[in-house]
């Protein structure tokens, strides 16, 4: 495949859920972004020493232009009107982009949002078909408009889900299945050869921001809804029960679990202060 960097990409994301997998679809397609648009580096690890988002490390490694606003001003957007760039790809950037910004290139700004839209509007789409018990999930790419995952879909792939893949699982089949997506997209974009269909909002649902709380499991709760939860939040915030002692109640985090003839059987834990050990209830 010809190189097609003369269309002038800016590429706007952040972390390696989505983004870098996307990115190195793309770099293997030729289909190179001009400039990358990322989060300003940020305190990380237990140290808290200054760190830079994955897409950023990646635009450096090849050599790709990379610049990180902390705010949206009114210089940056003169900048990037005066380029005249032709498409603008937002994968999983972290910040809402204005209207004078998604408006800007030719071809519009597309985005790649991981659920079958309109459900799963918002940040947790991939956890949240996983609690949700959806037999299927998928890649859903748009063209942006100022409204969050709002936009007429331009591509939609789907992916079966009914053997309840964690998070990482999914999140991983997904990143493939968009890159393919855009690969494919980008140049039926710059030959206009797209009908983007408008998105049946009366269906729409949307997810809510996960918290360290949301971890907290009940025992007693159903098996698989458990079994669901510990998928889900298996990168972030974990899963966790607390177990009494004399001395009062200590969090208890599940590492490794099943679920078999419908039970919810925990095997490794970490109690709190100790290493990570078989689980036996005390």
């Amino acid at each position: 495949m010809a190189k097609i960097n003369k269309h002038k990409i800016v590429f706007w994301g952040t972390p390696n859920f989505l983004a870098v997998p996307i990115l190195n679809k793309l770099k293997d397609n030729n289909i190179l972004p001009e400039l990358i648009v990322t989060a300003p580096d940020r305190p990380a690890g237990r140290g808290q020493k200054m760190s830079p988002p994955p897409v950023k490390v990646w635009g450096e490694k090849h050599n790709i232009p990379v610049i990180q606003p902390e705010k949206i001003k009114a210089d940056f957007i003169h900048k990037l009107k005066r380029n005249n760039y032709n498409l603008f790809m937002v994968v999983a950037y972290g910040k809402i982009l204005p209207k004078e910004i998604i408006d800007i290139p030719k071809y519009g700004t597309i985005n790649v949002h991981p659920s079958l839209l309109p459900k799963f509007r918002g940040a947790t789409p991939v956890q949240s078909a996983i609690l949700s018990a959806e037999k299927e999930t998928g890649v859903t790419i748009m063209l942006m408009d100022e409204e969050m995952d709002h936009g007429p879909i331009l591509a939609q792939k789907h992916i079966d889900i009914s053997n309840i893949p964690s998070t990482e699982e999914l999140g991983e089949n997904l990143a493939v299945m968009a890159g393919e997506m855009i690969v494919d997209l980008v140049p039926k974009l710059f030959s206009e050869n797209t009908k983007p269909l408008e998105q049946k909002h009366t269906n729409a649902t949307y997810t809510k921001k996960i918290k360290k709380e949301d971890g907290l499991i009940d025992l007693n709760d159903t098996p698989e809804k458990n079994y669901r939860k510990f998928k889900a939040y298996c990168i972030w915030p974990g899963v966790y029960f607390f177990e009494t002692h004399k001395e009062g109640a200590r969090r208890v985090k599940i590492t490794s679990a099943i679920l078999k003839n419908n039970k919810f059987i925990i095997q490794k834990v970490i109690r709190e202060n100790k290493k990570e050990t078989n689980y036996r209830k005390l």
